[in-house]
């Protein structure tokens, strides 16, 4: 048996580590954390220093009894989990749960798996630093607390099966601020002249730098250059100079790699991670933009190698923000010289990505000459602009060059020339067209995930590890949504001058499409400024970036994590009871006006089953009203934007759209969309097609369709039993059993199947959980809501 016991967090990385160590260690994984706060009721003791009772959860139990059969064997225990807060809280519940003992423990971290940068950790290593435990368990402290009990104030005076959270509250309060920033800004229209002069055979164009507001305005200025003189009243030359970006840390690698390669935050860690554990890129988690010096002088190297002396220069780093530790690294490859590496398609692209981004923080800056050529109107005061560059040095941007966010929103200058031709001062130009277009100004853009990253980092909430589960969970919690929306069509006009005619023309363009960006749902609007209005402390931007702060001062001995958490529970949890006790039920209820045949109020709200609109009160004995009418919204309405007339539409569904084979078809909208209902059957209707135009020829083709889909589903039926069919599915074939799908061996041919096999096939399968998709066991079921006070005592109370 081996000496030595080396454990980390991933199979990967301890495949990779093994390969770099000797006879005498063994390498093993703990497949990330090993235990966990329990979910009992006294999972932390608020009266007893909040201590914590953890348990090891039931697919870790495996795990964690080789783990210490392994340790009791071993002379030494190597813990070697990552580098953060959530590493050192790892190692920490491994020396408590496999119950080691200092002196054979060794604590070790490292930046990077290379096989020196691993014997370098081996030769130097060190004890648990409690001080990084500490911070880690007060963040998992305190989001339990605010979870656990914020959630049930939630079910309670929302809906059922919320839930809150201290820095993914956050996230949602910045994403629908934004939204309604976007719904109160109303545009407004200017007229933008852009010129286009020749000069024997070339031509450039150039800009008048004011705009007109009104159409007259702008009309006026062409008439007046009909016949006016143009010439070159000044001409400036000057250089410029551009430098490279810093290498990336977790935050601007998220940003750009969602703007070149379109990842997600949550993909783009995915992938970053995978590069990691294979010994390509230094470790992913990190808000340092330093380089270490090993790095820097494998930079040069290659620069010098691949590119010449003249595009090297070395630069040093300092990370803007406060709480960055600047010990660590950037991300950067681990090998300069390798300028690709061998995995699948999105590994090697965000390799390259962090390679290029990383040698070019250390190449030359590039060098430009610009040109700005003021052109006098002899018949006006005003000033066209015309602007011109020229590269002379590529530097850098022969290797890479950073995105923005205004990138894709931005719409492109027309008054922009790559190059000038050659002018003189006083040289009089020919006109060939003046346009003045009408342009609008545009609202503040949607957050893209991305986006949403550098805002948090900007306000100093989370921190690299946080971004990307923040992102998710904001997500699948329904509070907010990632799509593309269509745009609307928009009419604009174009004055055109050329010779000394002027034409006017009403051309159309799209606007306000968006791809990958933020929506908040209604759901995620209302919890917002319930938070808002009974906790305003969780959804502070700055208490929140303070808390973070005090993180960040635990980590560093500073601060004792028991009072920091002592002095917000206390205050939090008397608004919490406060709350319950006073607090009205939150619908984001909204009144649109009345009906205009019945003359009864029509409201807009949530539900426990979503937003919808309602004709009429109520019902009690008191008012005697009717029983009211409703309608759910449809996909892309909001109860915040929602007009009056749009709710009247709603109410023209279900219809009857016709009849087929002698059965009525009715267009309606339920819970998941659109769809038509036909003799008991159910088809979903495509985004392309509105519900209130389908017409009877739409619908039976749609029916068809349906139907046809269908049958090339089913493989097999049986006379045994018809709940019992082999049918064809998205990942190939399988037997749907009852309520249990089974899948089907590689040496079974799904056309010849018995239903005894069927049967035995499905016999074979656990009986011990509930089922889900091919005998994986489904995920826990969620509390009923009746069930909210026990929940809320997950956490002992106060006595």
């Amino acid at each position: 048996m081996a000496k030595n016991l080396l454990i980390v967090e991933s199979p990967a990385k301890a495949k990779t580590i093994e390969g770099y160590l000797g006879k005498d260690f063994t390498v093993k994984s703990s497949y990330g954390h090993i235990r966990d706060l329990v979910k009992s009721e006294d999972a932390i003791d608020i009266n007893n220093n909040f201590t914590q009772r953890y348990e090891v959860p039931a697919d870790k139990k495996q795990v964690v009894s080789e783990l210490k059969k392994l340790a009791k064997e071993a002379d030494i225990v190597w813990l070697a989990s990552d580098e953060d807060r959530e590493g050192e809280a790892i190692s920490w519940h491994l020396f408590e749960t496999l119950g080691l003992k200092e002196p054979d423990t060794r604590r070790i971290v490292f930046h990077e798996i290379t096989k020196p940068a691993i014997m370098n950790a081996i030769e130097n290593p060190r004890k648990i630093d409690y001080n990084l435990v500490f911070a880690q368990q007060a963040r998992r402290v305190l989001d339990r607390l605010v979870g656990f009990e914020l959630s049930p104030v939630l079910w309670k005076k929302v809906k059922p099966s919320l839930s809150a959270g201290r820095v993914q509250s956050v996230a949602v309060r910045l994403i629908v601020d934004r939204e309604r920033e976007i719904n109160k800004f109303k545009s407004e229209a200017a007229f933008k002249v852009v010129a286009i002069f020749g000069t024997g055979r070339n031509a450039f164009k150039a800009e008048l730098p004011e705009r007109f507001s009104k159409q007259e305005d702008a009309e006026k200025f062409l008439q007046d250059c009909v016949k006016a003189i143009f010439d070159i009243k000044s001409l400036e030359t000057r250089p410029a100079k551009r430098s490279p970006a810093a290498p990336f840390t977790t935050s601007t690698l998220q940003q750009e790699a969602s703007r070149k390669l379109g990842y997600s935050v949550a993909r783009t860690m995915q992938v970053a991670q995978k590069l990691y554990e294979s010994g390509n890129i230094t470790y992913m988690r990190t808000d340092s933009v330093n380089l270490s010096d090993t790095a820097l002088n494998a930079a040069a190297a290659e620069i010098v190698s691949a590119y010449g002396d003249k595009y090297h220069q070395q630069r040093k780093y300092k990370t803007k923000s406060a709480g960055a530790q600047e010990a660590h690294e950037a991300i950067r490859p681990t090998y300069f010289d390798k300028h690709t590496i061998d995995g699948d398609g999105s590994e090697k692209r965000l390799y390259e990505l962090i390679w290029k981004r990383a040698i070019a923080s250390q190449m030359s800056e590039a060098q430009f000459e610009k040109t700005v050529a003021k052109i006098s109107i002899s018949t006006r005061k005003e000033e066209l602009v015309a602007n011109g560059e020229v590269m002379k040095f590529d530097g850098f941007l022969k290797v890479y060059l950073e995105s923005s966010d205004e990138d894709e929103d931005n719409q492109t200058a027309d008054g922009e020339n790559a190059i000038l031709p050659p002018l003189t001062k006083g040289q009089v130009l020919d006109l060939q067209e003046l346009t003045a277009t009408e342009r609008f100004s545009r609202p503040p853009a949607r957050y893209t995930e991305a986006s949403l990253v550098k805002k948090l980092e900007e306000l100093g909430i989370g921190r690299p590890s946080t971004y990307a589960p923040t992102i998710s969970t904001i997500q699948n919690r329904g509070y907010v949504v990632k799509e593309e929306r269509e745009g609307r069509q928009r009419n604009f006009r174009v004055l055109t001058l050329k010779g000394e005619n002027i034409t006017k023309e009403e051309k159309t363009e799209n606007t306000g499409a968006e791809r990958g960006k933020l929506f908040p749902t209604d759901i995620g609007a209302v919890v917002n400024d319930f938070l808002v209005q009974h906790f305003q402390g969780i959804v502070d931007f700055n208490f929140t970036a303070s808390v973070e702060k005090q993180f960040d001062e635990i980590a560093q001995g500073l601060q004792e994590w028991t009072k920091m958490i002592r002095a917000f529970y206390d205050p939090f949890h008397k608004d919490v009871q406060s709350t319950i006790e006073t607090a009205d039920k939150a619908t984001g209820e909204r009144e649109l006006g009345v009906h205009p045949e019945s003359g009864k109020k029509m409201s807009v709200r949530i539900g426990r089953y979503g937003p919808f609109v309602q004709i009429g009160e109520n019902a009690t004995e008191e008012n005697g009203e009717e029983k009211p009418l409703y309608a759910s919204l449809r996909t892309g309405q909001s109860i915040e934007t929602i007009t009056l007339e749009e709710a009247l539409e709603l109410f023209k569904l279900p219809k009857v759209v016709g009849e087929y084979e002698g059965k009525v078809m009715k267009v309606a909208i339920g819970r998941f969309g659109p769809y038509i209902s036909h003799n008991g059957a159910f088809v979903s209707l495509p985004k392309e097609i509105d519900p209130l135009d389908v017409t009877e020829e739409e619908a039976i083709e749609l029916i068809n369709a349906k139907r046809k889909k269908d049958a090339e589903k089913l493989i097999k039926a049986f006379d045994e039993d018809e709940t019992v069919k082999v049918l064809n599915g998205r990942w190939g074939p399988y037997i749907e059993f009852g309520k249990l799908n089974v899948k089907i061996p590689k040496d079974k041919d799904p056309l010849t199947l018995t239903f005894e096999e069927c049967k035995a096939l499905a016999d074979a399968m656990p009986k011990d959980a509930k089922k889900g998709r091919f005998g994986k066991a489904a995920p826990a079921a969620k509390p009923a809501a009746k069930k909210a006070p026990a929940k809320k005592k997950a956490v002992a109370k106060k006595k």
